[in-house]
């Protein structure tokens, strides 16, 4: 009996979606094989970025009832957990009461965070608890900080913080979300914040919110400026509000804020000072989604068919060729949802009338000019009321949201677009620079509540802009304070504040991380930043396997990466699988496993290394 040893850095919802597979295929070992399986992570099992231990207002962003771990069935899904463990639904959050008080969770229910963990590590436990007698498993609660190949073994070893190593046959890098090493920029402000900290001990920078916990930092009266409008900015938000104390009354445009009194005055802006479209009403159940007529993946081909063609080359141009057909498909939509009637594909128009209502959603500040902050002040509001209007209304009653939803449900056809080197290197920098931050302010936005209570902060004082678009941030060494600043047509306005939070979060670039894992493999060789050309837009290069490119340019024998870290070579890898959906979180996972079980079969019937020694963890 000889045991093959597996490593997965990183224990997440991606480690733990491919010790899932690794599962579902363990009961089809070759004869006289056993599977070591060692996990590498400090935190819980499974939960990865979702602690259950996160403050009950953090949010998902994503109906509870459309999350599972179990998307070929076996288990529950989110919701349905939750129902079965006793989580009910009470005014002021979800409590483990089983059937006494409160109502029930239903499918329209975003769930806080920390239950989201709490599933996740239920998934984990489910998932070993289904493994045979011939796969043993170790948790080693501690970070991975080396990888080393044992030439000429061909083996690797892991090493861990606390001096342990690990040898191994195959690994699997999941290591996540990630913490960029300080900018120029995060260096600059954090010296003026150093040297002038002593004229203003309210004098805070930071760049990155989590956890949420150090914003305690910021005292109570003291003024923040809040870079970003999007998903990070809404739990900065909740953390200075609600979790200090504060609390919402009533629901819809009849919500208020009630101060506790140790809030501080938060300023928002971002490069368009819009806040991320709230999502719609969900009308088309689990499992509905849209399906594509025009931005469809055979569209896509056809397009790189063409550009091979007159080209000679199969990438294209995402503007120029692409765009055409996703706004004629979200016009579609548009229309179709409008008139609440099919439409035939081949015989819909994209009329001036259709044009004007995608320019709209895409572009909402095209041709706007504002005299001042207050006016800037009076869209911003009106802009979040009417987009509650339509998110009320629902993503199949609303032609807006309709359009904007089908963005989710048509990722297919982008990732056939963008993924592996799919657009011109210019276009690819145009995509991630432009199209992606749109995307995602416009599909990819907060639950409803969200955006009605900042509507509620606003009117309470607490929540103001602190400027409007193309606003810049500028350390003020005079007033020992954080200064705004918006050119508006009647002239430049200023703002002050005593902190300012980043509330954004870090793409994974591998030469800018602040892993130590990720510097060593670097300099290894071992990893290569995945690069189009001239552009590198992020993330490790891999095989469609997801198997790892070495520096020297040669897939390496036996290691993956799936998840976060991919976010480059890939589009899109941060979310998890869709209850009755077709997954990219499961496609990654078993692509890998899929790969691994065709080598570890090859290396068992391989007469030249069956005599070699392997030596199995000793499991507690």
């Amino acid at each position: 009996m000889r045991a093959v040893q597996v490593t997965i850095i990183g224990l997440g919802p991606r480690g733990l979606g491919i010790l899932q597979h690794i599962a579902q295929r363990a009961h089809q070992l070759p004869e006289g094989v056993e599977l070591d399986v060692h996990l590498v992570d400090p935190g819980d099992a499974g939960q990865g970025a979702h602690s259950n231990r996160q403050p009950d207002h953090l949010l998902t962003n994503t109906l509870a009832s459309q999350l599972t771990m179990f998307p070929g069935g076996g288990g529950p899904s989110f919701t349905d957990w939750a129902q079965q463990v006793g989580y009910r639904r009470f005014a002021g959050g979800y409590y483990r009461t089983g059937e006494a008080g409160g109502e029930p969770i239903g499918p329209h229910d975003y769930l806080p965070r920390n239950l989201l963990g709490e599933y996740l590590s239920f998934a984990s436990d489910h998932t070993l608890n289904s493994l045979p007698m011939g796969v043993r498993v170790v948790h080693h609660r501690a970070r991975a900080i080396d990888v080393e190949e044992l030439s000429p073994s061909g083996r690797y070893v892991v090493r861990t913080e606390n001096g342990y190593e690990i040898p191994s046959d195959f690994l699997f890098l999941a290591t996540g979300h990630s913490r960029r090493t300080p900018t120029d920029e995060d260096i600059r402000f954090e010296d003026f914040v150093s040297a002038h900290q002593g004229r203003n001990d309210r004098l805070a920078y930071l760049a990155d919110c989590y956890p949420v916990d150090k914003l305690g930092r910021i005292a109570p009266g003291a003024t923040v400026a809040v870079q970003g409008l999007g998903l990070t900015a809404h739990d900065v938000i909740a953390h200075l509000t609600i979790g200090r104390g504060g609390r919402f009354e009533g629901d819809g445009h009849d919500m208020r804020y009630i101060p506790c009194g140790r809030e501080p005055t938060i300023l928002l802006f971002s490069r368009q000072c819009l806040p991320a479209a709230a999502r719609g009403i969900n009308q088309k159940g689990l499992a509905g989604a849209y399906q594509p007529h025009f931005f469809t993946p055979a569209a896509i081909r056809g397009l790189r068919e063409h550009a091979r063609r007159k080209r000679g080359s199969a990438q294209i141009d995402f503007e120029a060729e692409a765009v055409p057909l996703l706004r004629r498909e979200l016009g579609y939509v548009y229309r179709s949802t409008l008139e609440q009637r099919h439409i035939r594909p081949d015989r819909y128009e994209f009329s001036a009338a259709d044009q004007a209502a995608v320019d709209a959603i895409v572009d909402p500040l095209a041709g706007k000019s504002f005299r001042d902050l207050d006016a800037f002040r009076a869209f911003f509001t009106a802009f979040v009321t009417e987009d509650l209007k339509h998110a009320e209304e629902g993503n199949r009653t609303s032609p807006v949201k309709a359009a904007t939803d089908a963005i989710r449900d048509i990722r297919a056809s982008l990732r056939e677009v963008v993924e592996f080197s799919g657009l011109t290197p210019d276009s690819h920098r145009v995509f991630n620079t432009r199209w992606v931050p749109l995307m995602n302010k416009i599909s990819f936005g907060p639950p409803r509540r969200r955006n009605y209570e900042l509507l509620a902060l606003m009117n309470a004082g607490v929540v103001d802009l602190a400027g409007g678009p193309g606003c810049r941030i500028i350390p003020d060494p005079e007033t020992a304070r954080f200064a705004v600043e918006t050119h508006f047509t009647n002239g430049p306005t200023v703002r002050w504040a005593d902190a300012l939070v980043a509330a954004r979060l870090d793409l994974f670039h591998p030469e800018t991380d602040s892993s130590p894992l990720t510097a060593r493999l670097l300099a290894r060789g071992f990893i290569r930043p995945y690069s189009n050309g001239s552009y590198e837009p992020g993330g490790v290069d891999i095989t469609p396997s997801g198997r790892v490119i070495a520096k020297a340019g040669t897939p390496l024998t036996g290691v993956w990466a799936v998840g976060y870290p991919v976010e480059g070579p890939r589009y899109y890898t941060y979310y998890l699988p869709r209850d009755g959906q077709k997954s990219r979180f499961t496609d990654e996972a078993n692509a890998a496993v899929c790969d691994m079980w065709q080598q570890l079969t090859i290396l068992e019937e391989d007469d030249s290394r069956a005599d070699r020694q392997r030596r199995s963890v000793s499991i507690p």
